[in-house]
């Protein structure tokens, strides 16, 4: 989508031609790859453990780390595949889509008019705050030690970027349709 937002506003003139139903059916399908590919180590390392504690995890669904912690063997060769796939596939797609909008911000700095500007920041603000916000959560979850964070935190972080954000992603494309904002704007007046 970050792709989509940059040809859109950095090359409007040539969107058409660029954005080919055969390239954004390859972009899906790289993104569908690209999700399920480190799974698949990760999950063959995980059939091989052992588990001899409570087969109870402390969370609201299986989760990879509670679901590590049941473990008795050795899941250092677990943990070390998962964060080079997570690092991999998160980071990088992270910093394409930082890029990405940092040209599109460029380039919206350039246009002239204020109504212009602010329709062109309109068109790629949503999507961006989708983004920071499940970017964000993932980053704190897995990107800071597990040890300092506490198993609510780890809970909370967790639902919102599993149930949160995939709840908020219509609202916040929907916000920008003019009924619904009106409607919205209607529900908020009447509880006030």
């Amino acid at each position: 989508m970050s792709y989509d937002r940059y040809l859109a506003i950095c090359d409007p003139l040539r969107y058409s031609s660029i954005m080919t139903f055969r390239l954004c059916r390859n972009l899906v399908l790289f993104s569908w790859l690209a999700g399920f590919t480190p799974t698949f180590p990760v999950a063959i390392c995980l059939c091989k453990l052992y588990f001899c504690h409570l087969n109870t995890i402390d969370h609201f669904f299986c989760d990879f780390a509670p679901f590590l912690e049941l473990a008795c063997s050795d899941i250092s060769t677990v943990k070390m595949l998962a964060f080079a796939f997570s690092f991999i596939f998160t980071f990088f797609p992270f910093i394409i889509i930082i890029v990405s909008y940092a040209s599109i911000i460029n380039t919206i700095l350039k246009i002239k008019t204020e109504k212009g500007r602010q329709k062109a920041f309109s068109t790629c603000s949503s999507h961006l705050a989708v983004v920071s916000l499940y970017y964000g959560t993932l980053f704190i979850l897995y990107g800071v030690p597990s040890k300092k964070q506490s198993s609510d935190i780890n809970k909370i972080l967790s639902l919102l970027y599993t149930i949160v954000t995939p709840l908020l992603n219509p609202i916040i494309y929907s916000l920008k349709n003019q009924e619904i904002g009106r409607a919205f704007r209607k529900i908020f007046k009447n509880f006030s």
